[in-house]
Formats: C-alpha cells, structure tokens, sequence
C-alpha cells in the first residue's frame, strides 16, 4: 500500500508539475499576445470588411468590452503558440510507460496531432471563414444594416478557429486508439456510417448549431476520417 501511494504521488507530482508548465508557457505566449492584441484583433477583422466592404468598423457597448475582448484574443493565440508544448507535456507525462520503439511512434504521431490542428485552424480561417462570412452578410440590405460587436465577432472567429482545430486530431485518434489497442481498424470500417451520423452531430454541436458552419466543418471531417483508416491500413497492417 505504501509503495502504491509512493508511486501514485510521484506520477500526481511530475501531473502538477507538467500543469505549472504548459500554463506558464501559455501565460507567456498570451502576455506577448496581448501586447500585438490590437493589430491581431485588425487581422480577424479583416474577412469581415473584405466581405461587406461597406462595414469599416465594429462596435462596442460595453466600457470594459474592448479590454476584455483583446484579452480574450491574447488567450486564443497564446493557447495556438502553445499547442506544440502542451501536446509536448502530455507525451512526456505519458512516455515513461512505453517502450523504445512506442516512444517514437508516438513522438511522431504528436508531431502529425500538431499539424493536424494547425491546419485546422488555418483552414478555418482561410477556407471556411470568408464563405460564412459573404453568406451572412448577405442579408444585408436597404431594410437591414449590419452592425457586429466586437466581442461578438471575435468569439465567433475564436470558436470556429478551436473548433477545426479540435476537429481535424480526428486522423490523430483514430491512429492512436488502434496502435494503443482500444480498437482496430476494421472496427472504423465496419462502423463507418455510424461514424458519419457521429461527425454530423459532432460538427453541429462545435459550431453551436450553426447549419452553414455545420457543412463546412462535416465535408472535411469525413474527409479525415477516411485518411485516418487509410493512415492505418498503410501503417498499422496488424489491426
């Protein structure tokens, strides 16, 4: 029993330490963020304008709301510049009880989850973003003029961004849970439509039941899907 408690409290203490880090590190990123968090917040803004070129501003009602919002901002870009460190902290806290070869396996696989989410959110920003954007200004018109809240706008921006990241680790755990034994790859394929039910509700509640951003995010989804069951039909011959 004391051993089992001594292990426990070590494995709780390198936990708390590997925390401290990775928010520490966030904290950094997202000091230095804030201090760029206005020419940043411009970038996000920029699809907006390009979209309904008549809009050249966004407003605020709220005293504290553009402080809070840059904030907010500092964070977001702080957690991306982190992303890579976190995932990081997380394999090392997990690496001790794998073997040699596992180690760099999975060292790989994290280097692939973090492309993985960058690309998420570049596609969010650079593909999905200016197409939501001229559909929902279009309803713009003699009758109604659009007048976005900066903090409004910018949460939605934040959202969908961590919500492509997020969505596109798909091919990073469907290869995880089958190298680590939890399933196998004929499990993915028999299960497939299954999974596309599962995708659809997944997207619908990521983009907060948005049904254009729903569309946008279910097509590459399942685009990923099939990657990750290629990734282990070319990689994982024994699942």
């Amino acid at each position: 029993m004391d051993l089992l408690s001594g292990h426990l409290g070590t494995h709780l203490k390198e936990l708390r330490q590997r925390l401290i880090v990775s928010f520490a590190v966030v904290m950094v990123f997202s000091g230095i963020a804030y201090y760029f968090s206005e020419p940043i917040a411009r970038y996000f803004m920029a699809p907006l304008f390009s979209a309904h070129p008549a809009l050249t501003k966004l407003v605020y009602t709220n005293l504290t709301e553009a402080f809070v919002t840059y904030i907010k901002v500092a964070l977001l870009v702080g957690v991306i510049c982190s992303f890579p460190v976190l995932v990081y902290e997380t394999w090392m806290f997990v690496a001790p009880g794998l073997h040699g070869p596992e180690k760099w396996l999975a060292g790989k696989v994290v280097f692939w989850g973090t492309g993985l989410f960058v690309g998420g959110i570049l596609f969010s920003y650079f593909a999905v973003l200016p197409r939501m954007l001229h559909f929902l200004m279009s309803f713009a018109g003699p009758g109604l003029k659009p007048m976005p809240k900066l903090d409004g706008y910018l949460t939605f921006v934040a959202r969908l961004a961590l919500s492509f990241g997020l969505a596109f680790e798909i091919p990073f755990l469907m290869v995880a849970a089958a190298k680590v034994g939890l399933v196998s790859r004929s499990y993915f394929v028999e299960n497939r439509k299954f999974a596309y039910l599962g995708i659809l509700i997944f997207s619908f509640l990521l983009t907060v039941g948005d049904p254009f951003a729903t569309v946008l995010l279910t097509a590459p989804l399942i685009g990923l899907y099939e990657s990750g069951v290629l990734v282990m039909r070319l990689f994982l011959r024994d699942s």
